[in-house]
């Protein structure tokens, strides 16, 4: 059955620890030993003792810079060095592993030992470290007694296993590391201000793009909205236009109702009046009270404009003396 831990390896890589990977090859890349940044930005060291003496950047020889801290190397007889093959997967956890190779190897106690390593080679099959172990009490009497020194953290110590110098920690390697770490702060924020810079720039440059940009669309919006203004207008004047025609039909179809009641004002005077008033085309229908509705009908009834009149009843409203007359009226065809 399929493992299922298996899964999540890629090349034989835990993408689980994705962002532990990627810390560690950043931290290779700006620490390691073969540090293609360390090697323009670290400190020219002046090394003196066990036959070797001379200026190292970088870990190799120099012949020009000028030396900014100094280190002592010391005799093989005061260091135990071993040669150890690890399998790449160590390279992400090789400071622990490291550590544990240091306990394991070292015959001095954990607070007298001092030991270094570095990353020789690294191929196919795996890594080769050169592991470098010393006592910091011999040391620090080898110190005293050849160069005068009784401070652990005046100079740095360092050995050599074979022409590749190791630095043994714990001595005065953090003055250098310190400069350095501080060299990579100020470079990044160089970097850093360089890229809000370029970033400032394409911002204006994008700023001013999108400015011109919004003054044509506000031009083409004016001019789309003029133009949809004209055509609004005409098309209103078109409407207006069969509009005018269709009330002239409308007209010459239905007679004007102000004309008929202004007529129907003039017949009755002040003795009847209208409660109801219903035109529809030529047919009119009144409603109306007066004190003599036979005689408002008989009015009506005589009117020339009128070509029908048809009296549906005259009915008496209470003990007033007033007279409800209701009344059907066709107006004549193009009659005034």
């Amino acid at each position: 059955m399929l493992d299922q831990s298996r899964q999540w390896y890629l090349f034989g890589y835990d993408m689980r620890r994705i962002g532990h990977h990627w810390q560690v090859a950043w931290a290779e890349f700006l620490w390691g030993d073969r540090s293609p940044v360390r090697a323009r930005l670290d400190d020219v060291v002046q090394v003196e003792g066990a036959g070797v003496h001379g200026n190292f950047h970088a870990g190799a020889p120099v012949l020009a810079g000028e030396p900014t801290c100094s280190a002592i190397v010391l005799p093989d007889s005061l260091v135990l060095f071993k040669t150890l093959q690890l399998p790449l997967a160590a390279e992400d956890e090789l400071d622990s592993v490291m550590r544990l190779e240091v306990m394991a190897n070292s015959p001095f106690p954990a607070s007298d030992t001092a030991a270094g390593w570095a990353l020789s080679q690294r191929g196919e099959k795996g890594l080769q470290v050169e592991l470098a172990i010393a006592s910091r009490s011999a040391a620090m009497r080898h110190l005293g007694q050849q160069h005068d020194v009784h401070d652990v953290q005046e100079r740095e110590v360092w050995a050599l296993a074979g022409e590749r110098p190791i630095v043994l920690r714990g001595f005065g390697e953090g003055a250098r590391l310190a400069r350095y770490q501080r060299r990579l702060l100020r470079i990044a924020l160089l970097l850093g201000g360089a890229l809000l810079l370029l970033l400032l720039i394409l911002a204006l440059a994008a700023g001013g793009t999108y400015f011109r940009l919004q003054q044509y669309e506000t031009l083409a919006t004016r001019v789309e909205r003029e133009a949809a203004d004209v055509t609004r207008q005409r098309q209103s004047l078109s409407v207006a236009n069969q509009t005018i025609l269709a009330v002239n039909d409308v007209l010459r179809e239905y007679p004007d109702p102000h004309r008929e009641l202004a007529r129907l004002t003039a017949l009755l005077g002040d003795e009847a009046y209208i409660v109801q008033y219903t035109q529809r085309g030529r047919d009119l229908r009144l409603r109306g009270r007066a004190a003599d509705a036979a005689g408002v009908v008989q009015t009506l009834t005589r009117e020339a404009a009128y070509e029908e009149v048809a009296d549906q009843g005259i009915t008496a409203v209470g003990n007033s003396g007033i007279e409800q007359f209701n009344v059907n009226v066709r107006l004549r065809e193009g009659g005034q």
